[in-house]
């Protein structure tokens, strides 16, 4: 795959890039060539993937510490990217948190904002810093959704809300920006095993029991993974030429076939 090089010295920008999805798509650019400006708010991890992935290139990446929730730090991210590398090809916003599962009656409101100001606005923000830039390089948005945008998941209506709406700005936003032939996509992960997948599944009583009960809803019988996700990333930017404003699913059919679902005592 590092010999295909099919993103060669592209400049990208990848949020939440030090763990998961996030990692998996760093990697698989910098296998095909690009120049990777990668953030997280973990500098440690941050820095180690930095360097695990420049040793190996053929493209690089420069970690930049930032915190997406916070509106300073997404435009020096993206001040940092032109400053360094002149020019922006793609941007791929991916960071963002699942909550542990609770139920709506014990949710608050603040908690909802500050979901809606990490999984969503910062993604708004990222674009809006950066588009000025893609205009001129003709480049592309990607951003990651997930598959429950769709199918709806138990005790998570603001996680679900936030990815929902994800799914129409990109809609609306390609619409907005075709005039500069600017595409703008979407992927929708189903279950992909990441260090956060892992979390959640630790706030279960059995967390062995619930990764199981993960790889068994699809119908490939086993997760995602970082490099799937990676891969999908590198499509959407380097050959889906012809699409803007999709969202594709990555989920190994788990939105498919019926199950026993009912919540009927």
């Amino acid at each position: 795959m590092a010999s295909a090089q099919r993103y060669q010295d592209k400049v990208v920008i990848v949020t939440g890039g030090s763990k998961g999805i996030g990692r998996g798509i760093v990697k698989v650019f910098v296998q095909n060539g690009a120049k990777v400006v990668f953030c997280a708010r973990g500098v440690e991890a941050g820095k180690h993937v930095e360097e695990e992935l420049n040793k190996v290139g053929p493209g690089l990446c420069h970690f930049v510490s930032c915190d997406m929730s916070k509106e300073e730090d997404i435009k020096t991210l993206i001040d940092t990217t032109v400053e360094r590398f002149r020019r922006i090809d793609c941007l791929v916003n991916n960071a963002g948190w699942h909550p542990p599962h609770k139920p709506t009656d014990d949710t608050s409101a603040e908690e909802f904002k500050d979901l809606l100001n990490l999984n969503l606005i910062s993604y708004f923000l990222a674009s809006k810093f950066a588009l000025p830039y893609l205009r001129k390089t003709q480049g592309n948005i990607i951003n990651v959704s997930s598959l429950v945008a769709s199918i709806g998941q138990k005790h998570a209506a603001p996680y679900v809300a936030t990815k929902g709406a994800i799914i129409s700005m990109t809609k609306a936003m390609a619409v907005d920006e075709s005039r500069y032939h600017v595409r703008v996509n979407c992927f929708s992960p189903g279950n992909v095993m990441t260090p956060l997948w892992e979390e959640l599944a630790g706030h279960t009583a059995d967390a062995a029991a619930a990764i199981k009960e993960g790889e068994n809803a699809q119908l490939l019988g086993r997760m995602g993974t970082e490099e799937e996700s990676g891969l999908m990333a590198l499509f959407l930017a380097a050959d889906a030429t012809f699409c803007t404003g999709i969202d594709l699913l990555l989920s190994g059919g788990a939105e498919l076939n019926y199950g026993f679902k009912s919540q009927i005592p």
